[in-house]
């Protein structure tokens, strides 16, 4: 027994245990949200984690995203992620896809070997296309709706997005999902209503005002991602 894990082993069995090793997980976004998927799934014991993000990690990730540092700023946060989870279980596997995921591109990976998909991206078009994929062959999945702009992170739940309320994103998603004849769908999100960034918010290339965050509700709504994705698995 691997003595980083006998506290979970003593909690779940070993073989539980042993399923969260052989697992295989892709991991879509590493920032405020996936970072704390990625964490509290390594910790769990999980042994197999590709990722998948574009983005380099920059000044404004300090605040909420658990592989940032002042010391890996400019780096590109998949190496950054690969990192992290290696200095906590350097055994474990973690695949590294620097691609912005899009229905366009799906096709350069293969979706047939994961045993559970985790959403945790901010683009409508690759989240719907994500839920498409796992109704398609049959993936487990979960999917975080918006964490930015919110401040408590004891709102946040876990439920079917047809039951959701408040939150703009999930009622996007609601009414795309019904449109493709999507019966249903598992989602971290929460009922606060989201406050309005003032005037330091940070406005991003493309023009676009980003959300204001804090540590609180991203890195929550990541560990109760994980906490459903290992629950399932051992179940």
């Amino acid at each position: 027994m691997d003595k980083k894990f006998i506290r979970t082993a003593s909690l779940i069995g070993e073989e539980a245990l042993l399923k969260l090793n052989n697992a295989k997980i892709a991991l879509f976004g590493v920032g405020g949200v996936g970072s704390a998927v990625l964490e509290a799934l390594v910790r769990a014991g999980v042994g197999n984690i590709d990722v998948f993000d574009p983005d380099v990690i920059n000044e404004t990730n300090l605040n909420r995203q658990l592989i940032t540092t002042t010391e890996n700023i400019g780096q590109n946060k998949v190496k950054a992620a690969a990192q992290r989870a290696k200095s906590i279980n350097p055994s474990v596997n973690i695949g590294e896809a620097a691609i912005f995921f899009l229905p366009e591109n799906k096709q350069e990976i293969d979706f047939d070997k994961y045993d559970f998909i985790v959403d945790a991206i901010d683009t409508v078009t690759a989240k719907i296309e994500l839920v498409l994929i796992a109704n398609e062959k049959n993936i487990p999945i979960i999917s975080v709706m918006g964490t930015g702009n919110k401040l408590r992170p004891e709102k946040l739940m876990v439920s079917d997005i047809y039951k959701t309320r408040v939150c703009p994103l999930c009622r996007v998603m609601r009414t795309q999902l019904k449109k493709r004849g999507i019966k249903g769908l598992s989602v971290v999100w929460s009922d606060e209503t989201p406050k309005t960034p003032n005037h330091l918010a940070e406005i991003k290339e493309n023009g676009r005002v980003a959300p204001a965050s804090a540590p609180f509700v991203p890195i929550t709504a990541g560990v109760i991602a994980a906490s459903h994705v290992v629950n399932n698995l051992i179940k």
